[in-house]
């Protein structure tokens, strides 16, 4: 018989996870406990996606200030510049304290008139209004307010953000800049620490071929205990969030063994093969605010082997509207599962897969487990998405 329902995603409530609890049972309990109480089949290709802060929380992967300053002392002399942060006192509220508590000169570049994941700083009439050109246009402080008056609030969180993170200067150590030109930087320092996302790599190696004298990214700050903190020896503070005014919950590490030991766990107790992955942001765009979700370096830091790559699908509108238009009913459903049944590689076909965005399969799943978790209360870290391997084809 043909499945009458294709992807379902359940989000699963579970016990608050504290510091040393066992994450992978609790998981396994969590699902499988969820599965039989409502009456629902562990199949093959499911998927148990779990919230990467709750792997973090398990783990007591927290570091505070007085380790992050200590990391940064080491690392600079004179002066940070600290290029591109985003704009969030969730996200990158409590490192500008830490990177302040140096006593150094700080040199902060925000860039305008939103930072990369879409966190407004000044309204974009204002840019046309005054022929600001933004790829070459530095603006200091002072410019800035001549523009946007004594406050610019956040549509969303009503903060500005400006006033906020210069707040954080001991006595008058940070001077904010506005400029979406990295090189511009060192004109005020040849010490940058980058805080961009998702170009860091390319920055990094920009700074260095013009000549800067320190080049780290937040991937290069806290990737080694300090003092006992902890740590994420491949992404740093990228990924890290707010957990009390003056600590940080850092992205979770060595999440492959986790999701590894969570199939096994479930392969034990059911019988059943499925797919197990770590997710955090979402990569998706609210089409109001223009925010981009993901503020995290990857959605997903570590999934079975299973889910890796991406999906294999044929553009059903296109085939319907084309090979099949002179065909209906039960005729044109047999043609349409033959066609997937026997179905190219992606890369080897043509018009018939035009339109299937070519993203990888964790950050689909991982972005789909976001919207079902959410962020707030629902309370739900663990996400079952069942027939996502699904198709057409499928009995």
């Amino acid at each position: 018989m043909v499945r009458l329902i294709g992807t379902s995603a359940y989000g699963i409530r579970a016990p608050i996870v504290k510091e040393g609890d066992h994450l992978e049972e609790i998981v396994v309990d969590s699902v499988l406990n969820a599965v039989e109480g409502n009456g629902l089949t562990i199949r093959e290709m499911d998927v148990v996606a779990v919230t990467e802060s709750l792997v973090a929380r398990a783990q007591g992967n927290y570091c505070d200030v007085r380790a992050i300053t200590s990391d940064l002392n080491a690392k600079y002399e004179d002066s940070i510049g600290v290029l591109f942060p985003i704009t969030s006192r969730n996200r990158f509220s409590v490192i500008l304290r830490a990177i302040a508590e140096t006593k150094k000169r700080i040199i902060l570049f925000l860039s305008y008139p939103s930072d990369e994941v879409g966190n407004r700083i000044m309204d974009v009439d204002l840019i046309t209004k005054h022929n600001i050109n933004i790829y070459n246009d530095t603006l200091s402080e002072a410019d800035y307010r001549r523009l946007v008056g004594e406050e610019y609030l956040h549509p969303f969180t009503g903060v500005d953000y400006v006033s906020l993170y210069k707040s954080y200067a001991i006595g008058d150590n940070i001077e904010i800049y506005l400029s979406n030109d990295p090189l511009a930087i060192l004109e005020h320092t040849q010490e940058v620490l980058i805080a961009n996302i998702h170009d860091r790599s390319n920055l990094k190696e920009l700074l260095k071929k013009h000549g800067a004298k320190t080049v780290y990214a937040l991937d290069d700050i806290m990737t080694k205990p300090i003092d006992g903190s902890g740590y994420n020896p491949k992404y740093g503070l990228y990924g890290s969030n707010l957990s009390k005014e003056d600590s940080l919950k850092l992205f979770p590490r060595d999440a492959e063994g986790f999701v590894e030991k969570v199939q096994q766990l479930i392969l034990e107790r059911t019988g059943t093969e499925i797919q197990v992955m770590v997710y955090g942001d979402g990569a998706f765009k609210d089409p109001v605010g223009h925010i981009w979700e993901l503020a995290d370096p990857v959605v997903s830091p570590a999934f079975t082997s299973k889910l890796d790559g991406r999906p294999n699908e044929l553009k059903l509108k296109y085939i319907a509207d084309n090979d099949l238009a002179s065909m209906e009913g039960t005729d044109a459903e047999a043609a349409m599962r033959d066609k997937i049944l026997h179905k190219k590689q992606s890369d080897e076909a043509g018009m018939e897969v035009l339109g299937t965005t070519p993203r990888q399969i964790p950050d689909l799943l991982g972005s789909l487990a976001d919207l079902i978790s959410g962020s707030g209360d629902k309370g739900t870290p663990i996400v079952l998405i069942q027939g996502y391997f699904d198709n057409y084809a499928s009995e």
